[in-house]
C-alpha cells in the first residue's frame, strides 16, 4: 500500500538563486516524506525549465536513502542517447521507477525529437532495463481502452493516470488494466489549487466534498495513489497530518 507525493522541482529563473531554491525544495520533501511512503519528481512540467529531477533526486537520496523515488522522463525533447543517459543515471542514483511520457511542448522552443513513450519503453525492455528499474507509461483518466494496444504491447510495469475525478474512473481503469500496476493521480482540493482544478475541468466545490472518499476508495482499489498539490504544499501537509487511509 503506497501514498506518493508529486513534487515539481523549482523553476530556473534569472533573478532567483537556484541552489537556494533546491535547498528549500529538499527541506519540503523532508517534511512531507514523514506522511507519505514515496515521492514522484516531475521533469519540466508544462514545458517550463526547472531544476533537474536527477540533481534534486540525488540530493534527496543522499539525505533520505530509504525514501522510494519515481521520476518523470520527457521524451519529447530528448534523443535516444539522451534518454539512455537519463535512465542510466536514474538507476545509478537508486530511483525505484520512471514514468515515461511525451511531456508538454518546451517553453524554450526546443524542437520535438519524434520519440514515442511506448516505443521507448519497448526499447528499454529489450535491453533488460526493466530488471533494474520499474517502467511506467501514462494514461488519460477516461481512456479509450481499445486504442491503448501499443502501450499494452510495450509491457510497462504499470500506468500512472491523469488526475482522476471520481471513484468510478479509478474502478474502470483498474478493471481494464488488469495485469498492470495502476497509480491514480489525485489533486488536493484547495483555493490555492483552484487554477489547476479549472485547467482540469474540475468543479472544485463538489470535488472537495468527495475528496477523502476518493482517496480512500482509490487506495482500496489500486493500493497505490499519487497526490498532487502544485500550489499548496502547506495545505496538503496539514491535511496529511490528520488523514489516515
Amino acid at each position: 500500500m503506497t501514498i506518493r507525493y508529486e513534487a515539481n522541482p523549482p523553476k530556473i529563473l534569472p533573478d532567483v538563486n537556484t541552489d537556494e531554491s533546491i535547498k528549500k525544495f529538499v527541506d519540503r520533501i523532508k517534511i512531507i516524506s514523514k506522511k507519505c511512503d514515496a515521492i514522484h519528481l516531475t521533469e519540466n512540467v508544462l514545458g517550463y525549465q526547472r531544476a533537474s529531477p536527477l540533481d534534486v533526486g540525488k540530493i534527496i537520496k543522499n539525505e533520505m536513502p530509504n525514501l522510494p523515488i519515481t521520476v518523470s522522463l520527457r521524451v519529447r525533447d530528448k534523443t535516444e542517447e539522451e534518454i539512455s543517459d537519463f535512465v542510466e543515471k536514474c538507476i545509478d542514483i537508486g530511483f525505484s521507477g520512471i514514468l515515461i511520457l511525451m511531456g508538454d511542448p518546451s517553453q524554450t522552443g526546443k524542437k520535438d525529437s519524434g520519440q514515442i513513450p511506448s516505443l521507448t519503453v519497448k526499447k528499454l525492455r529489450e535491453r533488460n532495463i526493466d530488471s533494474k528499474i520499474d517502467l511506467y507509461l501514462s494514461v488519460p483518466n477516461k481512456p479509450n481502452f481499445s486504442k491503448l494496444e501499443k502501450k499494452f504491447d510495450a509491457k510497462p510495469k504499470g500506468f500512472m493516470t491523469q488526475v482522476v475525478q471520481n471513484v468510478k474512473q479509478v474502478q474502470e481503469l483498474s478493471n481494464n488494466l488488469k495485469g498492470f500496476a495502476v497509480i491514480p493521480i489525485i489533486l488536493f482540493p484547495s483555493q490555492k489549487n483552484e487554477k489547476s482544478a479549472a485547467f482540469l475541468n474540475l468543479d472544485l466545490e463538489s470535488y472537495s466534498q468527495e475528496f477523502e472518499e476518493l482517496l480512500k476508495k482509490a487506495h482500496e482499489i489500486t493500493g497505490d495513489i499519487l497526490i498532487t498539490s502544485p500550489n499548496d504544499f502547506s495545505g496538503l501537509n496539514e491535511f496529511l497530518n490528520e488523514f489516515a487511509i
